[in-house]
């Protein structure tokens, strides 16, 4: 088996309080991610998402467990690696010029000049940045655009970016996500990226980490998740006709029932079949937390079986 872009066995990060208050951030995740993939990592404010991230970019040490990189402890491989977090961090006083520089001299072997430019010039009139301007002087936006810049300019092997597209506008998201596929694509790059924007991730993203409570609840190719549920609808009958597949959410209105299932081979004639989307089977796993989680092969750890793996 090739060696992953992420790795973690035993995964867990609890932050230190009061013994009332210490709260556990993530908790016995073990999965791995394929190198290559772009993969969407989705859950509920609170669920670990910029926890696992910063994990994999080395800025935190497990409390248990381990979290391995391209092959490597994360401080091993930082030049291979690049990382966007929520508050995309950056030198108020540096100009967009100055920060741009400072990408090329820290990464003299691997710097992209025209990546990091596509990224300043934008796409439209009047939306290229202005070399000159300091970072303190740009909006959120811009701001997020000059962070996304040094990323690609560093032409990372492992991109992480945590929430990187909440203070655009729909125009610039759309334009910038095209970016960052484009360069993911011609170099095959490895993107984990985190965000609530459900539709913009199913159009561009193979695989899919779901976080809920500080644990792993689906990992896999988008595809073979999607293809491990139905939606089954019909009269609303009694739920033990469903009895030998898993439920992971029922619904009635009126005189109809819908489910969302793991079929166990072919659900009865009666219920009328068809696929989810991906926006409704996240949904209805967000709000179904004690249905038992899902890892495809290529997301589980290599000598485990998938119920040491299923959290």
């Amino acid at each position: 088996m090739t060696v992953a872009a992420i790795e973690a066995t035993g995964l867990g990060k609890r932050f230190a309080g009061s013994r009332r208050r210490e709260r556990w951030a993530l908790r016995g995740c073990s999965f791995r991610i394929p190198a290559g993939r772009v993969c969407a990592l989705v859950g509920p404010n609170g669920a670990g998402k910029s926890t696992l991230l910063a994990h994999a970019a080395g800025l935190l040490a497990p409390t248990e467990g381990s979290v391995r990189v391209l092959g490597a402890a994360p401080a091993e491989v930082r030049a291979r690696l690049a990382y966007v977090a929520q508050d995309k961090p950056l030198y108020p006083q540096l100009t967009v010029g100055e920060t741009l520089r400072m990408g090329r001299e820290l990464n003299p072997e691997r710097w992209d000049a025209a990546a990091a430019e596509r990224i300043i010039e934008g796409s439209g009139p009047g939306s290229a940045l202005d070399h000159g301007l300091r970072v303190r002087s740009l909006s959120g936006g811009q701001r997020t655009r000059v962070a996304l810049a040094l990323a690609l300019g560093k032409r990372p092997e492992l991109l992480l970016l945590d929430e990187p597209m909440a203070d655009l506008d729909p125009l610039a998201r759309h334009q910038l996500m095209g970016a960052l596929m484009a360069g993911a694509a011609e170099h095959g790059t490895t993107v984990v990226i985190s965000s609530h924007i459900l539709a913009e991730l199913a159009d561009a993203c193979d695989y899919l980490l779901l976080l809920d409570g500080g644990r792993v609840r689906l990992g896999g190719e988008v595809e073979d998740i999607l293809n491990a549920h139905l939606l089954v609808s019909g009269a609303a009958r009694d739920l033990d006709d469903l009895a030998p597949h898993t439920v992971v959410e029922s619904r009635t209105a009126g005189r109809g029932r819908t489910a969302l299932i793991r079929p166990e081979g072919p659900p009865d004639s009666a219920w009328q079949t068809d696929e989810p989307s991906l926006e409704e089977l996240l949904l209805a796993h967000l709000r179904s937390p004690d249905v038992p989680a899902l890892l495809t092969p290529s997301a589980e750890l290599p000598g485990r079986d998938r119920t040491e793996v299923t959290v």
